[in-house]
């Protein structure tokens, strides 16, 4: 049940009540990747958010109506107290509960305390950005490839494989991998595969290193799901890449993004409507210092004017308006569109990707 004061307050804004809430707990990672859109690392200056902060929020936000959390980082591995902050999650009532990491420090004590949980609704979402070595390991350091697999292998032979999922970011050196990805996942006996197209914002803003894969890419990738069996057979049962939903289905979007259904607290304390829109102009800062429902009151009447933007986009995007994707993508993400150019109301970086996978289904 929903907080009623909050419920009213986002009501009148037009917004849905939060339902999970991605929390950054730290800003320190063991690793600096090339693709990071938060600039995480050892050096950042998002350190560890104190543990008593976090139960804070945690307790406020179940409290509200919240119905699961995710935990995230940085690496959310190198918070002292990580396990601690998954057991308080567990222990106040959320559904769903998910640790969002790169795998390479799930030792044997941490995969045992995972496995001490004995929560059905726990998520354990792992980053690879390859199926080999020498891809992986290209964006994220030499030996992270080889850490990540003995940190997926303790996690299956704990019987957490069916808790794992695979998330993979779709880039220009890696995409060629999603079948032998797909493979690897059902060798390894994790639950699934889910991709996302790199956002160019962050280190991947900077670094030459990597960019978002072509559309001639991914139109290589769909002629492969149609020839291979085996490609499809294992995306069908673990895979979920956006360019291969495209393939199908002429449904009209409905009314697209309804923010704060998933907002996202940074490790500096700053509040997002969404994790994939990091507009700064429409965020809550000082949220450590404050009360979430009042942090979510201080954003109410920001992420109203964001929906109406983004139930206009279609409309207002010059290049949606004779579009022949305009219904079925709705003017796109308007979160990607911030993130790649900086204005709301500018076409989804993705625009020319579905349109190309669209004709050459």
């Amino acid at each position: 049940m929903v907080a009623p004061k909050l419920a009213e307050t986002l009501g009148l804004a037009g917004l849905r009540p939060p339902g999970t809430l991605t929390i950054a707990i730290t800003g320190a990672c063991n690793l600096s990747c090339s693709h990071c859109w938060v600039g995480a690392g050892e050096f950042s200056s998002a350190r560890h958010v104190p543990s008593r902060t976090l139960r804070r929020l945690l307790g406020e936000f179940a409290t509200l109506g919240g119905k699961g959390v995710r935990l995230t980082g940085g690496e959310p591995l190198c918070h002292p107290d990580w396990l601690d902050l998954l057991r308080f999650a567990v222990s106040t009532g959320f559904s769903s509960v998910a640790l969002q990491t790169n795998g390479m420090l799930l030792d044997d004590d941490s995969v045992a305390g995972l496995r001490r949980l004995d929560f059905p609704g726990l998520g354990i979402q792992i980053s690879f950005d390859g199926a080999t070595a020498k891809t992986h390991d290209l964006v994220r350091g030499a030996g992270a490839f080889d850490s990540l697999l003995q940190g997926v292998r303790r996690l299956v032979r704990a019987g957490l494989g069916p808790r794992t999922c695979v998330f993979f970011t779709e880039m220009r050196h890696n995409l060629v991998e999603i079948p032998e990805l797909l493979e690897l996942a059902e060798q390894l006996g994790v639950a699934s595969v889910a991709t996302g197209t790199l956002v160019p914002c962050g280190r991947a803003a900077e670094d030459s290193l990597v960019a978002a894969p072509e559309p001639a890419q991914y139109l290589r990738l769909l002629e492969r799901y149609h020839a291979d069996p085996e490609f499809r057979r294992r995306y069908e049962m673990l895979g979920k890449v956006a360019a291969l939903e495209w393939r199908c289905g002429d449904a009209p979007r409905g009314e697209g993004c309804t923010f704060v259904e998933n907002p996202y607290l940074t490790a500096e304390g700053r509040l997002y409507p969404c994790v994939l829109c990091h507009a700064d102009p429409y965020s809550v800062t000082g949220v450590f210092d404050k009360s979430l429902e009042d942090a979510l009151g201080e954003g109410a009447p920001l992420w109203s004017g964001l929906l109406q933007a983004s139930r206009c986009r279609s409309e207002a995007i010059v290049k949606c308006r004779t579009c022949s994707e305009r219904l079925t993508c709705a003017g796109g993400c308007l979160g990607r569109a911030w993130a790649s150019f900086g204005d709301v109301l500018a076409a989804d970086d993705r625009c020319e990707l579905r349109r190309a996978v669209r004709s050459g289904r």
